[in-house]
């Protein structure tokens, strides 16, 4: 991968917090979250993304966030991506503006594919630049966005209720009648999808790609969808709340922030150091814990 080019470094320092654990451990070694810092001043972040390139010897992780800044369902070109450094400290908070209303975020051979209300904004991560801008047939809300092995990008628009892929330059319809269609993630070729109070999977390598349920009874409607890479899958929803849920199909809640009126939006993933990136979307700004698996 090539240094991003250009970077903006900023000497803006999180606010840290006091570590808290807000799942308690019981005596089965459940998983718990335990709080890291919180960066504010953020514009309506909605997705993060966790990132890491590899230039000679050196290796550098970094924190993709699409911000609205506008309102979520219109096309007013105020959105962005800011940068974060994975201590919650910000590299560049004008990475990339001029977008519509930036959601779910994926990268692939270094390019950076946006979910951009109904399009797929297409960027080239060592210059900043877009690359092409590739619009979705009669998209609505373009919410998610993954990219299986081969570079294949599926998309959902979760008012159509519906799964898009993006495969050479042209977008068409994957999946139909997904109800909330929503948070997206590809492993060993299955498309897992979040959806309504649903975890579902989409085999990719079958003639059948009809999504079968893996979990169900989320307390609201799913919105990001991270594998832990055990089997297992954090899945947050949009109202405030994260969800641990087992290969077994059992869900265990791991954070409530309703009462405080803290939306969970599109969460990042970091596996090495097992860490959690949650956007707050209303909240302006970007939680991150360390999870302490079983």
């Amino acid at each position: 991968m090539k240094t991003l080019l250009p970077l903006l470094f900023s000497l803006s320092l999180p606010m840290l917090i006091t570590p808290l654990v807000v799942a308690a451990e019981t005596a089965t070694a459940k998983p718990a979250l335990e709080a890291l810092w919180q960066t504010e001043g953020l514009r309506v972040p909605e997705s993060v993304l966790w990132y890491q390139q590899h230039n000679n010897d050196k290796t550098d992780s970094l924190l993709f966030v699409s911000e609205i800044d506008g309102k979520g369902n219109e096309a007013d070109g105020v959105g962005g991506i800011a940068l974060l450094n994975t201590d919650g400290s910000i590299r560049n908070k004008d990475w990339l503006r001029g977008l519509n209303a930036p959601k779910g975020l994926a990268v692939y051979r270094g390019k950076l594919y946006v979910a951009d209300l109904t399009e797929v904004v297409v960027v080239d991560i060592a210059s900043a630049k877009i690359l092409n801008k590739i619009k979705a047939p009669e998209a609505v809300f373009l919410n998610d966005v993954a990219v299986d092995s081969k570079g294949v990008v599926y998309i959902s628009d979760t008012r159509l209720n519906r799964v898009y892929k993006l495969e050479q330059d042209k977008i068409s319809v994957f999946l139909d009648n997904v109800e909330a269609a929503n948070g997206l993630t590809v492993v060993a070729e299955q498309l897992y999808i979040g959806a309504g109070d649903k975890l579902l999977k989409s085999d990719l390598t079958a003639n059948n790609k009809t999504p079968v349920q893996l979990a169900v009874g989320f307390a609201e409607r799913a919105d990001g969808v991270e594998a832990v890479g055990n089997g297992d899958f954090i899945v947050s929803c949009w109202a405030g709340l994260v969800y641990y849920v087992y290969a077994d199909g059992r869900i265990q809640e791991l954070l409530d922030t309703r009462a405080a009126k803290l939306n969970t939006a599109d969460i990042g993933w970091d596996a090495a150091t097992k860490t959690l990136y949650v956007p707050t979307f209303f909240g302006n700004s970007v939680q991150a814990y360390s999870i302490r698996l079983k």
